[in-house]
């Protein structure tokens, strides 16, 4: 809906109330839209945040996902790798030797 300044100025608290209920309130001088009132935050959304605190929704885990990871998983995720340990080793030797003969 469409109102003057005038109109705005004199019905503002209105226009609020409207701007909450989810409707598009513009604002215009003459011909020109200026302003849109628009709620901070959607009223749908604002229900479901109502309570502080609340945890509704989360998704729940086992306790096993606190477990310590096996051997396999720790390769499998490449926490720890032998194979890749080793091309990293062998691409760092000459890195390696050159620093010792610096010294």
């Amino acid at each position: 809906m469409a109102y003057t300044v005038h109109q705005a100025k004199t019905h503002f608290s209105r226009l609020l109330k409207e701007a909450e209920a989810g409707k598009e309130v513009i604002v215009m001088r003459g011909n020109k839209q200026v302003a849109k009132l628009v709620p901070i935050m959607d009223p749908a959304i604002e229900t479901k945040l109502s309570r502080i605190g609340g945890f509704e929704g989360l998704i729940q885990f086992d306790d096993h996902v606190f477990d310590p990871l096996t051997d396999e998983q720790m390769i499998e995720y490449g926490f720890d790798n032998p194979e890749k340990d080793a091309r990293l080793l062998a691409a760092m030797e000459p890195d390696i030797l050159a620093a010792k003969n610096v010294k």
